[in-house]
């Protein structure tokens, strides 16, 4: 059955739209089916819209309802009270909580002030028979001369009791705990204090917040279209602006503000200090951007003179106001977060999902929940599967820069530790490019000189084709082969490569000198394909272009293993254009025959064949064209049978769905090896990475 989740507020101010984006992504992470709702929309500064059910569908990719409008609660409030009003949300409620497992539902926020915002909040989570999450922020004077974080404690848990007791069910508690935002950051005692402090009044807090000042930083994007400048130089409009600084003093005394993140104002007159900042931005200084009050533009000569600026990304604006003026209104910008700044949404979303206690989450699904693995949950499982690995990898790609971005990312995040081939003046020069540094967990290894220590072993493993020594030499000049050879030898755990090479230069040496592990007939592939609802097996679509019903087989149960091996429960479907005995023909025959080899060599695996895809996917279609099947209608391992039908069916599916897919991962190598697309992003190789990791742990 599923819950309902009310956050809501206890004063000004409390982050609700962060906190129900934290929570949203928790709770994914763990499986849930979770569900938002935002009954009411919020008026925002400036009577800008109400963003949070559009932030979630670009955090979460859910699509709630959407909200109604303040004017229209207050019609319905004066035309037939509140039940009129909660007769309206339930509408929107009922769908999501009859189809998941827990709806979080976002309550009114008092800013500005309204009466109404409490007494509807309590109303709210007594019709919806919500549990309820109290939301608050640290009291900004905490830590000043006068109030010590232990009073501030004390006093805001007062508050958050008094807050609750409102939500008191008579029988018992609806209120399971609390989120408290900016917790400051340089004070470890400010948490305790006030986890004791709440534990005195029988109040959990589920997550302390610490103050980020990073995560308030809005683009200059932000600014113009909050304040629509005149643009003399658009130059890079996504930077952030960390402070604002009024440039008021001649140009030596205030160098000083010129800093990276600084929004500098200045009458537009002010040439000096124009071509001072200019110079400051060509010598590696990124500050966020120049803005030019009094609503001058520069001489257009000394416009000229600074063009280079443009190429090196200075925004230059004007506007009319004077400076103090100026400074004083992007200091009151509040843009909450931009429904476009994806990148400050995941901060943002991350720093309350890390925040939140796991063991309330745990509770909060109970342990009799079916659990399905949403695409966030199957990624967090993967990272979390990787660090457990402790994987060292080999990437033969060492000069790629992508390939270089991706181990530096890995080790960062303790997804696996990795070893870059090749020579090591060029690979640290190309991170330097890339403003990297090679952190501990990434070394550099020149293939050129480790080659002929595996000339003798390799040549004795390939003995049996007639190679020699010298013929080992030669291939060994190919650092495919060498990092190979590391793998064959237990020296790494894995490779991952094919960002700039084919699948067929990764394979060959795999096959020549790993070999397939005992019991498989061949190497197949396949793809983790990231659908919005759940994360399915796509098997072979790399690999074999024809395979026959014994190896359609083996890739059934091969595919069926590593499914189990990232938590998907395999429920495999043999793909045909034909489901059942309705249609004939050798191919469907060797769908069948496929299905039958597959059952009987794993008879408690849930498989069926021949089923078309939307038999497999379906469930109606399923139900109508396969009754009884444990498989069609909910098959989460989809295996296609030739390399036509899958890869095209792939990418279809990842195109035109815009869906992620995760792979190709090889399976059957006695060792794991696995291949990229030559397209593959940073963060494909990140998470093939992921995979080969996890692969060497099930061995």
């Amino acid at each position: 059955m599923a819950r309902s989740l009310l956050i809501a507020p206890t004063g000004s101010g409390a982050d609700l739209v962060r906190t129900c984006l934290g929570i949203v992504r928790a709770l994914d992470r763990r499986g849930a089916n979770v569900a938002f709702v935002k009954p009411v929309a919020d008026i925002r500064p400036g009577d800008r819209p109400d963003q949070s059910a559009a932030l979630v569908r670009v955090a979460a990719d859910l699509h709630p309802p959407d909200p109604l409008s303040v004017a229209d609660l207050e019609q319905l409030l004066g035309a037939g009270g509140l039940d009129l009003a909660l007769e309206k949300v339930v509408a929107a409620w009922q769908p999501l909580h009859d189809s998941g497992d827990i709806v979080v539902v976002e309550g009114l926020s008092p800013d500005p002030p309204r009466l109404y915002a409490t007494e509807f909040n309590r109303a709210l989570a007594r019709t919806l028979d919500a549990d309820v999450l109290l939301v608050a922020r640290w009291p900004a004077a905490a830590g000043s001369l006068e109030e010590s974080p232990a009073a501030a404690a004390v006093g805001l848990a007062e508050a958050l009791a008094i807050a609750a007791a409102g939500y008191s069910l008579g029988e018992g508690e609806r209120v399971v705990g609390c989120v408290v935002h900016n917790l400051p950051a340089d004070d470890p005692t400010a948490e305790p204090e006030l986890r004791a402090a709440l534990a005195r009044r029988e109040l959990r807090l589920l997550a302390g917040v610490s103050d980020r000042p990073e995560l308030s930083w809005f683009r200059v994007r932000d600014l113009v279209r909050e304040l629509r400048p005149r643009i003399v130089s658009e130059g890079d409009l996504s930077r952030r602006i960390k402070d604002v600084a009024v440039f008021a003093q001649g140009v030596p005394g205030g160098l000083r503000v010129l800093t990276d993140g600084r929004l500098i104002v200045v009458p537009g007159d002010r040439h000096d200090v124009i071509m001072a900042a200019c110079l400051a931005t060509l010598n590696g200084t990124q500050l966020a951007a120049l803005l030019l009050s009094a609503g001058i533009e520069p001489d257009s000569r000394i416009t000229e003179l600074t063009r280079a600026t443009s190429a090196a990304g200075l925004p230059i604006l004007v506007l009319d106001t004077d400076s103090y003026e100026t400074a004083a209104e992007v200091g009151a910008l509040d843009p909450g977060l931009p429904v476009d700044d994806s990148e400050r949404i995941e901060a943002v979303t991350s720093s309350v999902a890390d925040a939140i206690d796991p063991s309330w989450l745990d509770s909060a699904l109970g342990p009799a929940r079916p659990r399905r693995l949403s695409p966030a949950a199957f990624r967090f499982s993967l990272v979390e599967l990787a660090r457990a690995a402790d994987a060292r990898l080999v990437l033969p790609e060492g000069t790629e820069p992508r390939t270089v971005r991706a181990a530096v990312a890995c080790a960062n995040r303790g997804i696996a530790r990795s070893i870059l081939l090749g020579p090591p003046a060029e690979v640290e020069s190309l991170a330097r490019n890339l403003g990297l540094q090679l952190p501990g967990g990434v070394c550099v290894t020149d293939p050129g000189e480790i080659a002929e220590r595996y000339v003798a072993p390799l040549a004795k493993i390939r003995e049996h084709r007639g190679w020699t020594q010298d013929v080992a030499r030669e291939q060994l000049a190919d650092p495919m082969t060498v990092g190979t050879m590391m793998l064959w030898n237990g020296e790494v755990a894995g490779l991952v490569s094919g960002a700039a090479h084919t699948t067929a230069s990764t394979v060959r040496p795999a096959l020549q000198i790993i070999g397939t592990k005992p019991g498989s007939r061949l190497v197949s592939s396949i793809f983790f394909m990231c659908l919005p609802d759940e994360v399915v097996i796509y098997g072979d679509c790399a690999i074999n272009p024809q395979p026959d019903a014994r190896d359609l087989a083996d890739i059934a149960i091969q595919s069926a293993v590593s499914a189990r091996a990232f938590g998907i429960e395999p429920r495999v479907a043999m793909i045909s254009f034909s489901t059942g005995a309705s249609a004939a023909g050798s191919d469907v025959d060797k769908v069948a025959e496929a299905t039958r080899i597959a059952h009987e060599a794993e008879p408690d695996l849930a498989i069926d064949g021949p089923l078309q895809y939307d038999a497999a996917a379906i469930a109606s279609v399923g139900l109508a064209k396969r009754p009884g099947s444990a498989v069609a209608g909910k098959a989460n391992v989809f295996i296609f049978p030739d390399l036509d039908t899958g890869n095209t069916t792939y990418k279809a599916v990842q195109r035109s769905a815009n869906v992620i897919s995760i792979g190709p991962m090889l399976q059957g190598l006695a060792k794991p090896v696995n291949d990229l697309s030559r397209g593959a992003l940073v963060e494909d190789i990140i998470y093939t990475m992921a995979l080969t990791a996890i692969q060497s742990r099930a061995g």
